[in-house]
């Protein structure tokens, strides 16, 4: 078993940052790939951001390339992801989760999520 727990979300203006933290216990944190999704009220989970095991390669959603950043600190067994220029369509609970394989970007593939923290974008 993988426990995530996820921080750091809030009420933001437009053009603003924050960053969120996932931190993971249990299970070793390197054996999986980190994933970010989101949902949106009234819309289904979407995929955000995923890093490798390793750490060296990243893969982003069209719509956040270029304002996001996933990185990973395996000795704090932490994830995060760095939100920048946000807008008010970004607003949704996001959550981590952990894969067992590089790339996988459906929900459904996910072994492990966490809850979720809010983010709300006002304009």
């Amino acid at each position: 078993q993988v426990q995530l727990v996820e921080t750091g979300g809030g009420l933001v203006q437009a053009g603003g940052s924050l960053r969120l933290s996932c931190a993971a216990s249990g299970r070793t944190f390197s054996n999986y790939a980190m994933e970010w999704f989101r949902q949106a009220p009234g819309k289904e989970r979407e995929f955000v951001a995923t890093i490798d095991m390793g750490g060296g390669l990243t893969h982003y959603a069209d719509s956040v390339k270029g304002r996001f950043t996933i990185s990973r600190d395996s000795a704090k067994n932490t994830l995060y992801l760095q939100m920048n220029s946000l807008k008010p369509e970004d607003t949704a609970v996001y959550y981590c989760a952990a894969a067992s394989m590089w790339l996988e970007t459906a929900p459904h593939a996910m072994t492990y999520w966490g809850k979720g923290t809010l983010v709300t974008v006002s304009s």
